[in-house]
């Protein structure tokens, strides 16, 4: 049984002598939801493109389940939906599905559309014309048509942007459905950390064509700063009372954040001492946005000092 489902070393990938791509490393444990993230133009829909084979590489390497990912054995284990489904408007859900699979030339192709719709929340609407689908529809009939034959690896790009809350949920559930079910391992790049950071197992961090940083939910979890949020009526002077005494407090997001800090009680009784009421107060950790934003900034300062 391999242990990753993608092993790519220092890729490379230019266009008009420009790198989008510079020596990039990345690995993809088998079964896991890996969250692909970087700003736009950070190279994370050249790399999907590198692996489905849309685009060739200048250098480096890519291996999908232990084999070159141009291996027509296993280039029938991948499934991908980037940029859009590329469905006929005109035509019923039904059909476009059904066009796929005699293109993957499947067996029992009515029952693996049957299979595929079942996944995605839409064994009722296999009639609708794909034209008059939402924006919501139109995703999951692209992840169904990357769903055809099972794939073990799916790929896809920034699914859930322009969702509303309710499709970003039924989307959560259908990605966390087919790795669990279906053991499907899941490659997602997306912007909305918040909504990412409920599902992925793993990230990978890329900044201008390089890989910053790859690392597992849990890792990120026992790293992650912890602090204490704090209201007062007067916060100025609650805020001149804390930076007297802790080293790193902040007002962010109309709290005061005491960082490196989980003792509430020490924090409660130092501003009762000195005069300050306690409103609200309550333990945090950094989520995967302020993370993100962290490595980010401290990636910049040291290319500024080199």
């Amino acid at each position: 049984m391999e242990s990753n489902a993608i092993e790519i070393r220092n890729l490379s990938k230019s266009f008009r002598g420009m790198y989008a791509l510079d020596d990039l490393n990345m690995t993809v444990p088998v079964g896991a939801i890996y969250g692909f993230i970087g700003e736009n133009g950070s190279g994370k829909s050249t790399t999907e493109k590198l692996i489905c084979g849309h685009l060739v590489p200048n250098g480096g390497e890519i291996k999908l389940f232990g084999r070159d990912y141009r291996d027509a054995g296993v280039r029938v284990r991948v499934g991908a939906l980037i940029e859009n489904a590329g469905c006929f408007p005109g035509s019923s859900v039904w059909n476009n599905l059904m066009m796929q699979a005699i293109n993957l030339n499947l067996e029992n192709p009515e029952e693996e559309i049957r299979r595929v719709l079942k996944i995605v929340r839409m064994e009722d609407s296999a009639s609708i014309k794909f034209k008059s689908c939402s924006l919501g529809m139109k995703q999951r009939i692209g992840i169904a048509m990357a769903l055809l034959g099972d794939p073990a690896l799916l790929i896809l790009d920034e699914p859930i942007n322009g969702l509303d809350t309710d499709g970003m949920r039924i989307m959560r559930e259908i990605l966390v459905d087919i790795t669990q079910k279906y053991s499907t391992t899941v490659l997602i790049s997306s912007h909305i950390l918040g909504e990412l950071e409920k599902i992925a197992t793993h990230y990978g961090i890329i900044r201008q064509g390089k890989m910053i940083q790859e690392i597992s939910a849990k890792e990120m979890e026992s790293r992650a700063r912890v602090f204490v949020s704090v209201k007062t009526k007067d916060m100025k002077g609650a805020e001149a009372v804390l930076k007297a005494k802790f080293d790193n407090v902040r007002e962010e997001d109309e709290y005061l954040r005491v960082y490196d800090m989980d003792d509430t009680e020490s924090i409660v009784e130092y501003l009762i001492k000195s005069g300050h009421v306690v409103s609200e107060i309550k333990k945090n950790k950094i989520g995967l946005e302020e993370y993100y934003i962290e490595l980010m900034s401290g990636t910049a300062a040291r290319k500024e000092e080199e």
